[in-house]
């Protein structure tokens, strides 16, 4: 199995952690709005009272197992690209490591602060609050709650592939509008809707590099 293939798997990986979350998010956190402005800090905190498990759960999957397959990605796109756009391969890569950065110190910070309410909510429910507020603003920060550096990643990865050749217009497309999404994240009223629009798009996209990744020993193809 060469460096491709896995760089296609983890990006299916990067995809199905991007499914999971939205699933997970309009279903066993919905009643909290989780993912929203209107997030009910004392609800989440007698949430993890009741079941930290699930929250450590989400976190590790959206968090944790999407940075480590994104920086497995990172890699074999780089290593893919550079032949054909070496200057955009070298910032793929540069980038994108620091994307995969920010994402698990997310995923780390996240469950700490689920492993440090459980142990105060039952002793100390408002020091919980206090905590959790504090420890989520932070996670937020490092890429919970913006979408920056994947939204700049994402389009600089669809424009090496359309100056490499290795990726269709459909794919840059879609990276240029998933990736300026990602942008808006920065624009506090546009916060929710571009954040959706992001990870939607995404997945999509995270679906079709990893089927071109796959097909890349088929030379003179240009994938989906």
């Amino acid at each position: 199995m060469n460096l491709h293939t896995i760089g296609g798997i983890a990006s299916l990986i990067c995809a199905a952690t991007y499914l999971f979350g939205f699933a997970f998010l309009v279903t066993i956190l919905a009643p909290l709005g989780y993912g929203t402005a209107d997030i009910d800090a004392s609800a989440v905190v007698a949430f993890i009272d009741a079941n930290p498990s699930l929250l450590i759960l989400w976190n590790s999957v959206i968090y944790i197992v999407n940075a480590l397959a994104l920086a497995v990605l990172v890699v074999a796109l780089h290593d893919w690209q550079k032949a054909r756009a070496p200057a955009w391969a070298a910032l793929v890569r540069a980038l994108g490591g620091i994307w995969a950065a920010l994402v698990l110190g997310a995923g780390m910070i996240g469950n700490v602060a689920v492993e440090r309410v459980a142990h105060l909510s039952a002793t100390a429910p408002d020091r919980a609050i206090q905590l959790w507020e504090t420890l989520h603003s932070v996670e937020l920060g490092l890429g919970g709650g913006n979408e920056i550096a994947g939204g700049v990643w994402i389009v600089l990865v669809s424009i090496a592939g359309f100056a490499g050749h290795s990726l269709s217009k459909l794919t840059v497309g879609l990276g240029v509008i998933s990736g300026a999404s990602g942008l808006i994240t920065l624009v506090p009223v546009f916060g929710d809707v571009a954040g959706a629009m992001f990870g939607l798009g995404a997945i999509v996209w995270f679906i079709f590099v990893g089927l071109a990744l796959l097909q890349s020993n088929r030379q003179g193809v240009r994938h989906p």
